[in-house]
């Protein structure tokens, strides 16, 4: 498909309800495409009126994913912004694909709307009236557009929120300009709807997929697939009344069921075959998977699916809440899991209640490892740091995670040098004894939002290290997404008590992992897990796995 006009482009919609999982279903999409060699180009729209998600609260967003490039965005010649943190679905894309996404594949309401009263402002549209037809839909479809390249075969365009949302209005007319400009085979959509079990009755419910529809056709769109999310596989019935009362032919109806490995969704749906669909309607040619990828991707999955060991990992943190706070690190400790022939068993804890009551922290003594999780201010730090000192009183496997990290080194501070009253300034702004406190560069910084130490840079490791051992390598390159740092002068005090610097920035001045006396307790400053894949575990957590499963398997012996 040599010319950026023939690209194809796939939109995915959803109804009823956030949270279907269309992210994992676009990510699915493409990985069924890639089984047959296309190059697939991921765009995910938001309709929110920030910037990015960076400053979003992750217990109502969900994770912020972190980029490997940042964006240098320039919406008029008088302002930039840096984009690097993005939408937590592109780490379903990034996984499911093995691609890079760039910030630029996150297009927001808050970057169009910007965009257009910035050009507004500085004479663009002089003697014109500026309106949300044809000038914030032309901005749209503008975004979109330039997200295809020479080589891109295929570009999938997840729509996020449900049809109904007010906020998405724009981005459907947008969506319905570009199917009237190129039609099929050129543009494909399709719609993800909750089709409910019901218990009581002993059914699968279609109706409120039937409404979600409806209103999709109200905006002059009309899906070409039904893909039905339920908690297990659409019957007959249900499959023939959604293509009747959703106007498409019957094998345009697919089950997107729940899977204990959702890496598996894509072997079910080529199982449905909704593969061979595409490539009809799409008007391609390649309708059978390549063997080989489709045959790699089936052993990957198993790996997650046949597992000998069991191990209980918990994560204490700020936004217990929801599992998607954290789906990165989730899905890192699968990966390392799976890889090391065991389940993981998460356990989220709201640290608050450390805070509380202290003696509750004793029940970290029954699992097998902690992971520390990210985090910003001051709510649920004390109980996050009695919850470090714990583990590194009674040497339990850690991993420490950026805030996770800093606040195991405010722990060891604590123990082990008697700085009692030692703190992040983040935490206390008057603490005696600021052994984390901001970056230099981010001490001018006024603004919040996309002003972090953002995407990926070099780190220079340490040789005889737990860092070294995980990696092999003296120079790595991980993800960043911070704004305060651990102080190199207490580090250098810490030291004496047995603490390791394992990686530093290449000038050596910013402190990037450390390692604690005893058995495994590693911080990393850094965020490993966003390069994490299912086929290719992070390192660091791999390493982390492995020295949790051999702490366990030696205390049974």
């Amino acid at each position: 498909m040599p010319a950026v006009e023939n690209t194809r482009i796939i939109f995915i919609t959803g109804g009823v309800l956030s949270g279907l999982g269309k992210g994992i279903t676009a990510a699915s999409i493409g990985k069924i495409l890639q089984f047959r060699g296309y190059n697939v180009k991921m765009v995910k729209i938001d309709n929110y009126y920030n910037v990015d998600p960076g400053v979003l609260n992750p217990i109502e967003h969900g994770e912020v994913f972190v980029c490997e490039e940042v964006w240098e965005y320039t919406p008029s010649k008088n302002f930039t912004f840096r984009i690097a943190e993005i939408d937590e679905d592109f780490g379903h894309y990034e996984r499911f694909l093995n691609i890079n996404m760039h910030p630029s594949q996150n297009i927001t309401a808050g970057q169009i709307y910007l965009k257009i009263l910035l050009a507004e402002r500085e004479g663009a549209f002089l003697g014109k009236t500026v309106q949300a037809i044809p000038h914030i839909t032309d901005e749209i479809k503008r975004r979109i557009f330039s997200c295809i390249s020479n080589d891109t075969d295929i570009l999938i365009v997840e729509q996020g929120g449900t049809v109904g949302d007010f906020e998405a209005m724009l981005f459907l007319e947008a969506i319905r300009q570009i199917r009237l400009e190129k039609p099929l085979p050129y543009t494909v959509l399709v719609h993800v709807a909750l089709v409910p079990f019901l218990e009581s009755i002993g059914q699968l419910k279609t109706k409120p997929a039937q409404q979600s529809v409806r209103i999709l056709q109200s905006y002059g769109l009309q899906p070409d697939i039904i893909i039905g999310r339920s908690n297990k596989f659409l019957d007959e019935d249900s499959k023939k009344k959604l293509a009747l009362f959703c106007n498409v032919s019957y094998e345009a109806v697919f089950s997107n069921p729940d899977l204990e490995v959702t890496y598996k969704l894509p072997i079910i749906f080529e199982e449905q075959g909704l593969g061979k669909y595409l490539i009809k309607i799409l008007a391609l040619n390649r309708y059978n998977p390549i063997e080989k990828e489709y045959n790699e991707w089936n052993k990957i999955c198993n790996l997650y699916i046949h597992t000998k060991y069991n191990l209980d990992i918990a994560m204490p943190g700020k936004y217990w809440q929801i599992l998607d706070s954290y789906i990165s690190m989730v899905e890192a400790l699968k990966h390392a899991g799976a890889y090391n022939n065991a389940k993981i068993n998460i356990k989220l804890i709201d640290t608050e209640k450390y805070e509380i009551n202290p003696e509750k922290v004793e029940e970290l003594n029954k699992v097998d490892g902690v992971l520390f999780t990210p985090g910003f201010g001051s709510r649920g730090t004390e109980g996050m740091i009695e919850a470090a000192k714990y583990i590194i009183k009674n040497d339990i496997p850690s991993l420490a995670i950026c805030f996770g990290c800093q606040i195991l080194f405010i722990a060891f501070c604590r123990e082990f040098l008697g700085l009692k009253e030692a703190n992040s300034t983040e935490i206390n702004p008057n603490t005696p004894f600021p052994v984390v406190d901001l970056l230099p560069e981010q001490k001018k910084e006024t603004w919040k939002g996309g002003t972090m130490r953002l995407g990926a840079h070099i780190i220079k490791v340490l040789p005889k290290t737990k860092l070294y051992e995980a990696y092999g390598s003296t120079e790595i390159k991980e993800r960043f997404r911070h704004r305060y740092h651990l102080i190199k002068d207490y580090i250098d005090k810490a030291s004496n008590y047995g603490l390791i610097v394992s990686g530093t920035n290449i000038d050596g001045k910013i402190i990037q992992a450390i390692e604690l006396p005893g058995y495994w307790i590693v911080g990393t400053q850094f965020h490993p897990e966003f390069k994490s894949r299912p086929n290719f575990p992070s390192p660091i957590y791999n390493a982390f796995i492995k020295a949790v499963l051999k702490n366990k398997i030696s205390k049974k012996d």
